[in-house]
């Protein structure tokens, strides 16, 4: 039987490719995002793979969107194996100071409200099956400071507290959940930020090591590793794909 995999911010970036790279390994996906045109395009690519796939349009800082799509997923698939917990975004880019609340509302609802209701209610359902693995998106960000992002940096930290976390209540009842931590990465969110924060860009790469940013190819390969029975013994890791980014700092 096939596995079942749900991805938020499946509509774009790391989510859009990660669904791709688990539709090559026979996994069916429940593509979560806000964007119909996003979500639809990646149903598109992970029907071209071979696998199932459908889409869930949801705000994930709504408490009963995130509801709705572990719901629909069960309704349709029969069960939740992986659950890769994506969605975010980044901010403005400002200072603290000069950030609107508003600005601080919406990146703490989407980046880690969201993540938190995501959790809740795909364990729900994975503890009942006596198994499941969920990797939660952190980012460089969580794992060291960073100036310009104080209020994402909050939220990405907090990501890798609810990964530790749950695994010291529920790893007992069959569940893994690690964290990856990205460093910059090409995608959408992060050409947009860059878009907007030429300086920052510039910064980043002269501070990688390896002199580039990472893929999203990249870092489906280590989601779909930590997602698979090929990594059943890793519980609780938060895992850099930065290119050495933090290990500089």
């Amino acid at each position: 039987m096939s596995k079942v995999a749900i991805i938020t911010g499946g509509g774009s970036g790391l989510g859009q490719a990660t669904a791709v790279r688990l539709a090559e390994e026979g996994v069916n996906i429940s593509v979560v995002d806000i964007s119909e045109e996003g979500g639809n395009r990646t149903v598109d690519m992970v029907k071209d793979k071979g696998a199932d796939a459908i889409f869930i349009k949801a705000d994930v800082s709504k408490n009963e969107d995130v509801k709705n799509y572990v719901d629909k997923t069960v309704s349709h698939f029969g069960t939740i194996d992986y659950f890769f917990n994506n969605a975010g975004i980044s901010g403005s880019g400002k200072y603290f100071l000069d950030s609107d609340i508003d600005e601080i509302e919406k990146i703490v609802g989407i980046n880690l409200l969201g993540a938190l209701y995501g959790v809740r209610h795909v364990a729900e359902v994975m503890k009942k099956q006596g198994s499941g693995a969920i990797v939660n998106t952190a980012s460089s960000a969580g794992v060291i400071g960073q100036d310009s992002v104080v209020t994402y940096s909050a939220t990405k930290h907090g990501i890798i507290g609810l990964t530790k976390s749950m695994v010291a209540e529920y790893a007992k009842d069959g569940l893994r959940v690690n964290a990856i931590a990205p460093g910059p990465t090409e995608t959408e969110m992060v050409r947009n930020f860059y878009k907007d924060n030429p300086e920052m860009k510039e910064n980043a790469e002269s501070g990688i090591p390896q002199k580039r940013l990472g893929t999203p190819e990249e870092v489906a390969e280590l989601v779909t590793f930590l997602l698979t029975s090929k990594a059943e013994y890793i519980n609780g890791e938060v895992i850099r794909i930065d290119g050495g980014f933090t290990n500089v700092k």
